[in-house]
């Protein structure tokens, strides 16, 4: 096996490749990227049992076809540390992987491509194709409100949802929820739900560009894969039953608060500031035009700001966790967001003022 490529060309799939790799592993060849020439075409394959990342590079002069794994780390240093303009010359030769470029040289230790273990290849139940950017947007809107190590662990992923159509992603965390839909004129009516785990959306989200180029989505009863046409991705599901999210999301909140979205921001990034560093909490008092938000802390500190808020309506005052709220205002794109509130001890509903595409439950905190 034998194939030249620019440092260019292999430096930027095989970070995202190796991204999926994990440092520590029991296996020693899970910390290796499979590398195979076909024809003109070179792939790299990184794996942690859990989610599968192929990326594939087209190469220009002849190559020898051959597979190999080589460690995934170390490789990535090593083209990292060579001049931008660089040429590689890889070959395998007697088991280990010979790397040249210019006047460097490194031989790295392989192992074979036949113990490198393969993410299964079921059919999918259905496939569809959306554009990159909703799918994209749809996971940066919610990701952030996925629990991180929760004993209840279908909280450690996000929902995907198909329904008349729409596709819906839902992510909660016990205290929140973030949810949002984008129409990816899908053509199955039914509903099909599924739980994809925290690290195989984080991965999903680096692929997914901006434009509006198509990503082909595979769905099985295992798994789900991804391809563009330079990736395929390929992540195990959550076996687990997703909460129902739609009896969570509060129905009859009566005080409809406008504000502008970057003031409320920095009036609560400010106010954070002398807010219990455990627990994060903050008062908010609500009155005609206005918003008071109020921190202290065990130090007797204390932080106080007044917004001036669209509301009319009965005061009323609540506390939530600082952090949650500013999530919420740091994913939000409008200029103008909304707040709808109930009483003291049921939760905000939050979202863009004049779009209820992306929607935000946030408990209130007892202070």
């Amino acid at each position: 096996m034998q194939f030249t490529i620019q440092r260019e060309a292999l430096l930027k799939p095989l970070q995202l490749v190796a991204g999926v790799v994990e440092r520590r592993q029991t296996l020693p060849v899970l910390s290796n990227v499979l590398l195979v020439v076909d024809g003109n075409t070179l792939s790299l394959t990184g794996t942690d049992l859990e989610v599968e990342l192929v990326g594939r590079i087209n190469l220009e002069d002849g190559a020898e076809a051959g597979e190999i794994t080589v460690p995934a780390r170390k490789l990535m240093d090593i083209c990292k540390s060579l001049p931008d303009d660089a040429t590689l010359n890889v070959k395998v030769d007697d088991n280990k992987a010979v790397i040249k470029a210019g006047r460097s040289r490194f031989t790295l230790a392989t192992l074979p491509a036949a113990d490198f273990p393969n993410v299964e290849d079921s059919p999918g139940a259905m496939s569809f194709a959306v554009s990159q950017n909703k799918l994209r947007r749809l996971i940066e809107r919610t990701s952030f409100a996925m629990a991180q190590q929760d004993v209840r662990y279908y909280l450690n992923g996000m929902l995907l949802e198909i329904n008349n159509g729409q596709l819906r992603s839902v992510a909660t965390d016990g205290h929140r929820m973030a949810m949002c839909t984008v129409d990816a004129g899908i053509d199955y009516q039914e509903r099909y739900q599924l739980i994809v785990p925290r690290k195989g959306i984080l991965e999903l989200a680096r692929l997914l560009g901006e434009a509006d180029d198509l990503v082909n989505i595979t769905l099985g009863s295992h798994h789900i894969r991804a391809t563009t046409g330079d990736f395929t991705f390929t992540s195990k599901l959550v076996d687990g039953k997703f909460p129902d999210y739609e009896r969570v999301l509060p129905r009859g909140g009566d005080k409809v608060v406008l504000a502008d979205r970057q003031t409320l921001r920095n009036a609560f990034s400010r106010t954070a500031i002398l807010s219990n560093e455990k627990y994060r909490g903050i008062r908010l008092m609500l009155s005609e035009g206005q918003l008071k938000i109020q921190a202290n802390n065990p130090e007797q500190e204390e932080a106080e700001e007044e917004i001036v808020v669209e509301y009319s309506g009965a005061s009323l005052e609540i506390g939530f966790n600082v952090s949650y709220l500013l999530d919420v205002m740091n994913v939000l794109g409008s200029e103008h967001v909304k707040m709808i509130l109930a009483d003291a001890n049921s939760s905000a509903l939050v979202q863009e003022s004049e779009n209820d595409d992306c929607l935000y439950v946030v408990m209130p905190m007892r202070l």
